[in-house]
């Protein structure tokens, strides 16, 4: 199993780049979008700029996904070659990729909305979904939390642990 290992973790490293690589061609693309809209192409109206202009967001919103993603996977699979198993473990691993998740679909469920409101009304259902599924993904993280809580009494020595490992990513 020791020889395994290193493939799992040349794995992560290969899986966080591509996140990085997403990130950075999700970044382009908004930067071109935000361009666009500035300067006014193709004779656009000003609602139509707006519209550019937030979309931008939007896919700046899943850029910022992809970039944390990729740097929780070298941080937590990479440098520290942690294995998600102890509850502490499990708490700040998973609290690192739901905040990231529920900024992005908050932020993406605002553009949605204010494009709803300027071009579809018929879309706003979904969009008032999005901005639920944000709301109870938040609501399920923190009763996880809670739960989580007495689970990590059972291992106190996960929590020094942990910070010990810190040190490997500052």
């Amino acid at each position: 199993m020791k020889h395994v290992l290193p493939l799992f973790t040349l794995g992560y490293a290969v899986i966080a780049c591509l996140f990085a690589v997403a990130a950075v061609l999700l970044m382009s693309f908004a930067v071109v979008d935000l361009w666009h809209a500035a300067i006014g192409l193709d004779a656009q109206t000003v609602s139509d700029r707006a519209a550019d202009a937030i979309e931008s967001i939007g896919m700046l919103a899943v850029a910022l996904v992809a970039l944390e993603m990729a740097q929780t996977v070298v941080e937590e699979e990479v440098v520290r070659r942690v294995h998600v198993s102890a509850p502490t473990r499990v708490r700040r691993y998973l609290s690192r990729f739901l905040v990231v998740v529920v900024v992005a679909l908050s932020i993406e469920s605002l553009v949605a909305v204010v494009q709803a409101l300027h071009a579809r009304p018929d879309t706003l259902p979904h969009a008032a979904m999005v901005a639920a599924g944000a709301a109870a993904l938040l609501a399920a993280w923190g009763v996880f939390l809670r739960l989580n809580r007495s689970v990590e009494e059972l291992e106190p020595e996960g929590i020094p642990e942990a910070k010990r490992e810190d040190h490997k990513v500052q």
